[in-house]
């Protein structure tokens, strides 16, 4: 089907009654479904890896893993009843707690976002940080995307409006390193292995890493609780077993993560993830290791980090009360033992 069809007929089926709810439509013969905002990204490396380890058939569950360029998608096929789970970040759940919609995120993979907003080599004499991008063109993954809401923070955090800066949706990987090349964005936000990518080719450079706790909290503030696995409330409150089984297998793997080497972590993926230059992704998931949860749970004090950074500049957010309780629940992964 035509991509923008597709997406026509999600956004019309969001816009009603939020698709009447359809809590069930696809688990209904056993399969459950997760939409991945990018399947690649090693943010979300979670939930290929669960796969790649057996972990979702151990718990005796039919999952089928999807993919979406941006979280912002991923998020309207949950919406549209089209799945029954989200691969994205957290930060969506208070969004769209704003506009009436409840999501809650059961395990938390990311306690920081992993992203890096990398400028072109072209254009960093005229970008040193984020307080330089008026005038310029800043890329995205999506148009409201947790790309989109990171960028926005961040340059409003030097005064800077998103009416100063033009914001260009790109997409990730090779869609987003084209773009860099091309000249099509001074600057942008995306995720390993493309940040290794870029630096070693020498295409662009870090303006500011979100890759380590300590670079986060520099960014934001403190912890920001990114990638994770969320789902409709009234989905949740129907298939609480299998909510269960979802949380053990992914925090099966997070244990995983936490107690392998990046190359034998890499070595559990599918090639096609890695390509011809396996070293250059055992590195960028090296750089990547500090981001992942051990236990999957919220950590204290992210919630409220996300609530702050989404009401510095998102009119949905801002002077609304966010009932925070609702945006997440440990009580899943609370279970593995």
């Amino acid at each position: 089907m035509n991509k923008n069809i597709r997406r026509t007929l999600i956004s019309l089926a969001v816009a009603g009654a939020t698709m009447m709810a359809l809590p069930g439509t696809a688990s209904a013969a056993g399969k459950i479904t997760i939409m991945v905002g990018g399947i690649t990204k090693m943010v979300y490396l979670p939930a290929k890896l669960a796969e790649q380890l057996g972990y979702f058939k151990e718990e005796g569950l039919d999952v089928e893993l999807q993919s979406q360029p941006a979280g912002v998608d991923a998020e309207n096929e949950l919406l549209a009843g089209a799945v029954q789970a989200v691969v994205g970040f957290y930060d969506h759940s208070i969004d769209l707690q704003s506009k009436g919609k409840e999501i809650t995120a059961i395990v938390i993979f990311g306690q920081v976002p992993g992203e890096v907003e990398l400028v072109s080599t072209k254009a960093s004499a005229s970008i040193k940080s984020m307080a330089d991008v008026k005038g310029k063109t800043l890329g995205v993954t999506g148009l409201g995307s947790s790309t989109n809401f990171l960028t926005q923070y961040l340059a409003s955090r030097h005064g800077i409006t998103s009416k100063e800066y033009s914001v260009l949706p790109v997409g990730a990987d090779n869609t987003f390193i084209a773009a860099m090349k091309q000249g099509r964005i001074d600057a942008g936000m995306t995720t390993e292995p493309t940040v290794s990518q870029m630096l070693k080719t020498g295409e662009a450079k870090v303006l500011v890493d979100m890759r380590s706790v300590d670079g986060t909290v520099k960014a934001l503030g403190g912890l920001y609780p990114a990638s994770s696995l969320y789902v409709q409330r009234n989905w949740l409150n129907g298939h609480k077993d299998e909510a269960a089984k979802l949380a053990r297998a992914f925090v099966k793997t997070l244990k995983f993560i936490k107690t392998h080497s990046a190359a034998e972590i890499a070595d559990k993926m599918p090639k096609d993830y890695y390509g011809n230059n396996k070293a250059l992704y055992v590195q960028a998931l090296e750089n990547s290791l500090p981001m992942y949860s051990a236990d999957g749970k919220m950590p204290v004090g992210g919630p409220e980090t996300v609530l702050s950074v989404l009401s510095g500049f998102n009119p949905n957010v801002k002077g609304k009360h966010i009932d925070l309780s609702k945006t997440y629940t440990n009580e899943f992964v609370n279970l593995v033992k």
